[in-house]
């Protein structure tokens, strides 16, 4: 159906496989035998398929010994304080939030009862400046002061 496409070789060709070869070997310094201060004892192994191991028995390493380790860390400890103190100061932060809260309200309420008794004042000036309560009425007219004694 499609053409083939003849400028790669076939599939069999294409994959090549190298084994590679060491170049030189690298010389090594000669081992030099320490002699222990103790003989350790030979022992043999035969394993399942009768062949005999034969070696010195090595004893493991003991680990250094760790340090007590404390019933509780001292990360946990710091964390538990610290909610303790979160908690001592959760309180206080309530109390402070209600305080600024109620002197708000009362700042707003002294604002409005000042605009009441301000506007209450301006309405009594306003609505008797029109009438006339026993008011004297006094004409004022040219007076004449002549060597500190008043002619009217």
């Amino acid at each position: 159906m499609f053409p083939e496409n003849t400028a790669h070789r076939p599939a069999e060709q294409a994959v090549t496989i190298h084994q590679s070869t060491p170049l030189a070997t690298i010389p090594t310094a000669p081992v030099i035998p320490i002699q222990p201060g103790v003989v350790p004892a030979v022992t043999s192994i035969v394993l399942p398929d009768g062949r005999v191991i034969t070696g010195y028995a090595i004893e493991p390493a003991k680990p250094e010994p760790v340090a007590a380790k404390p019933v509780v860390s001292r990360v946990a400890v710091n964390i538990a304080l610290g909610g303790i103190g979160f908690g001592a100061v959760c309180g206080g932060l309530v109390l402070l939030t209600t305080l600024i809260a109620a002197l708000a309200a009362l700042v707003q309420q002294l604002i409005i009862l000042a605009a009441v008794i301000f506007g209450g004042w301006i309405a009594v000036q306003v609505l008797s400046a029109g009438r006339d309560r026993g008011a004297t009425t006094v004409n004022i007219r040219k007076a004449v002061i002549k060597r500190n004694h008043f002619h009217g």
